[in-house]
């Protein structure tokens, strides 16, 4: 009976250690999640200096359909030299998904990947994939991406990631391929429970900005068709940071209700682990006992 106790004790030290590494992971979880969250408020105010000065430019009356124009023609991506009954042919709907590098975040991608399907997967003609794990869960649901990335594994590679991606969509707009339609597909953090979000980066809605109101027009060194292209180009940029970000972090919380979850289970496994130690014990103790007092008797007839 010694050997199944010491097995028991090896198990018991080894789900010890696990417990650890998951509350080191949970830790380490929970400090990316409120790092990135933090730089957050940083990027909300680029996109409202951007915004502003968008706002600046469409006052021009002049300007004011030139500059739709002119951001369509790279923001918006919509192929002037192809006819409605092409568009319709191929979809023309870009769908960019962000979902994870690193496992234990639960069914996160699975959902992600679901959710982006019942939105948008009539008409996605093209999905960009962000995460080795989602590129996986996607193939899962014979999802095929046309183009792929890692995600990032720190805040501080968020700027590079945005800049892939847009670049990515660019070339396919350079390379004449249209898209009537460009969508993200992400996670949202700040809930006990996942919540998926959807953003329209194309068509590029001009109506959210306050056009400003002056007498006196803004002083331009540009085109300023020129000028309303470029901001376009930055705000997607910094739309794109955001959605990373808030992703990144939505990634990091549900690996932290993964650990939650996976420490429940840890700590249920050593409880009925304990129990099982005492009452092997507790055995062996009253084999002993017996196995003693069986001795002594024995030993008492013989003497007698």
């Amino acid at each position: 009976m010694s050997g199944k106790l010491g097995e028991i004790e090896n198990r018991i030290a080894a789900t010890h250690q696990l417990d650890a590494v998951i509350a080191a992971m949970r830790g380490i979880a929970a400090s990316r999640s409120h790092e990135a969250q933090a730089r957050l408020a940083g990027i909300r105010a680029a996109a409202a200096t951007a915004g502003a000065a968008i706002g600046e430019v469409l006052a021009l009356a002049p300007v004011h359909a030139v500059a739709r124009e002119a951001a369509a023609g790279r923001a918006a991506a919509v192929s002037s030299t192809v006819d409605e009954r092409a568009d319709r042919a191929d979809g023309g709907a870009v769908c960019i998904v962000v979902g994870t590098e690193q496992g234990f975040a639960g069914a996160l991608n699975d959902e992600l990947v679901a959710h982006a399907r019942r939105l948008d997967g009539a008409r996605v003609h093209r999905w960009m994939l962000v995460g080795s794990r989602l590129v996986s869960a996607a193939a899962g649901h014979g999802v095929t991406g046309a183009w792929s990335a890692p995600m990032v594994a720190h805040p501080d590679g968020v700027p590079q990631l945005a800049v892939r991606i847009a670049d990515a969509l660019y070339a396919r707009l350079a390379d004449g391929k249209h898209a009537t339609r460009v969508s993200v597909v992400s996670a949202l953090p700040g809930e006990s429970h996942l919540r998926i979000a959807q953003r329209t980066l194309v068509p590029f809605d001009f109506t959210r900005f306050r056009v400003s109101q002056r007498t006196q027009p803004p002083l331009l060194n540009v085109a300023p068709e020129r000028l309303v292209a470029g901001l376009v180009e930055f705000y997607v940029f910094v739309e794109l940071c955001e959605t990373l970000m808030l992703s990144f972090a939505a990634e990091n919380e549900a690996r932290v209700r993964a650990m939650l979850a996976a420490r429940a289970n840890v700590q249920k496994r050593l409880t009925d682990l304990t129990q099982r130690y005492r009452a092997l014990r507790q055995d062996e103790i009253t084999a002993e006992i017996v196995e003693l007092c069986t001795g002594g008797e024995a030993a008492r007839r013989t003497a007698g």
